[in-house]
């Protein structure tokens, strides 16, 4: 696929706390993706971060020995310029802009959180132009190359992407990377040795099989009252009878859909006690560029697991090496659905297991799609798309009826204070709004 004196990767947001994660994956796996340069770009506001985090890339790389060069840019086009990949790992606003997210809702008593609700509509509001702007220099400058995306909201930064531009792109998030680790530690396996099936939308899946070892353990699991969480959703517990009757696993953000009052009432608390997700995040980014900053540092620091995204990194190398190597294996992407859900557009993200192939991904269709999960999945799916509309058009009825047609939005009135308060909050990114 790439020319044969090696890869040329671009990192967008390359000041990200989850860098060293990528930078170790492919010091990992140079004898398969035997990278050439690897570029990290970031904006003027990152640049302090760009600089701490990507001279321990460049320690990283000295210490394994690996003829590696290592680019430090402020400049884009330079990055993308014949790239063979391309991963986005951005967030518009910084973390400042997520704080506002997952605030303002909370005082409007709608659940606050950075890709669900609210929140996740005005993070993808200041996304999706940015993005689209990315994909144009790619279209440009690197029209062969892979855009992998694992900027938030995935699916619908993907269904963008997929609408508005000709980049060959796969969405990916690190959720079914964590089922694989949950089921593989559960039954003390390697990860290779298991297969869960995924049907879903970015946030919003059920793992409708489990198969280890050839085994189905599903049953087993929900008997068992068995399922998975992350470091950045609380671990509160799901109701034993309800996971039964489901009949699947729901991946952890599905908390704030079927337990909405008691993940408000939590959120609220924790708001008022030391912050919420937005402010624990800042205080461990702080954390782990003090430790990045040390010059005796070269490999990547025990506490990036912290961070709610651990393992995207792992999942973005994965995909990488499969498309480098047409692997054929099966993991779990955010794609075009085609005609794998017949309740959904043909355009529209879906988040499920596919074949990866030199050519891209193919979908494979799931067996098992609950009737009881449709309707939910399809009322996400109508919020995404308006969504997509409005971060397009920067047109306010669009944005209003995104919103009022969140299941986790209660009404019309919410729904108008919540989008003025928020759009205001983040006047500067949103130039579309404010022309």
């Amino acid at each position: 696929m790439a020319q044969s004196n090696g890869l040329k990767i671009a990192v967008i947001g390359g000041g990200s706390s989850y860098t060293p994660e990528i930078v170790e994956g492919f010091i990992r796996n140079y004898d398969q993706m035997p990278i050439r340069e690897l570029w990290f770009v970031d904006i003027e506001e990152g640049k302090h971060k760009l600089d701490i985090v990507g001279n321990l890339a460049k320690r990283m790389i000295e210490k394994s020995g690996l003829p590696i060069e290592v680019h430090l840019t402020l400049d884009r086009k330079r990055a993308i310029e014949g790239a063979d990949f391309v991963t986005t790992q951005m967030r518009v606003g910084l973390l400042a802009a997520r704080k506002l997210d997952e605030h303002i809702p909370i005082k409007h008593g709608v659940i606050g959180q950075e890709t669900t609700g609210p929140g996740g509509m005005m993070k993808a509001l200041r996304t999706v132009p940015v993005i689209l702007d990315i994909c144009r220099d790619i279209e440009e400058l690197a029209p062969n190359a892979w855009m992998l995306n694992f900027t938030n909201p995935a699916g619908i930064v993907t269904e963008a992407v997929l609408k508005h531009s000709k980049v060959r792109s796969v969405g990916l998030c690190n959720s079914p990377i964590n089922v694989q680790k949950f089921l593989a530690a559960e039954y003390q396996v390697p990860e290779k040795d298991v297969l869960p099936e995924f049907v879903g939308i970015n946030h919003l899946h059920w793992v409708t099989s489990a198969i280890v070892r050839g085994e189905e353990k599903l049953p087993e699991l929900l008997d068992g009252g068995k399922s998975y969480t992350a470091k950045n959703v609380p671990t509160l517990g799901w109701d034993a009878d309800f996971l039964k009757s489901l009949g699947a696993i729901p991946t952890y953000y599905l908390k704030y859909f079927y337990m909405k009052d008691t993940m408000f009432t939590d959120m609220k608390a924790s708001l008022e006690k030391d912050g919420t997700r937005a402010d624990i995040v800042s205080r461990v980014e702080t954390e782990l560029f003090e430790l990045y900053k040390d010059v005796n540092l070269d490999v990547k620091p025990k506490q990036l697991e912290q961070r709610g995204g651990a393992f995207y990194s792992e999942a973005a190398v994965n995909l990488m090496n499969s498309i480098y190597n047409d692997k054929r294996d099966i993991q779990a992407l955010n794609v075009a659905n085609g005609n794998t859900f017949d309740f959904l557009p043909p355009d529209a993200s879906i988040e499920v297991n596919c074949v990866v192939t030199g050519q891209g991904p193919v979908t494979l269709a799931p067996k098992n799609v609950p009737e009881h999960v449709k309707g939910l999945m399809h009322a996400v799916k109508v919020y995404e798309k308006l969504t997509i509309d409005a971060a397009v058009t920067g047109d306010r009825g669009i944005a209003l009826q995104a919103l009022a047609h969140h299941p986790l939005v209660p009404s019309v009135d919410v729904a108008k204070k919540v989008l003025d308060e928020l759009l205001e909050a983040h006047k500067p990114y949103l130039p579309a709004f404010f022309k």
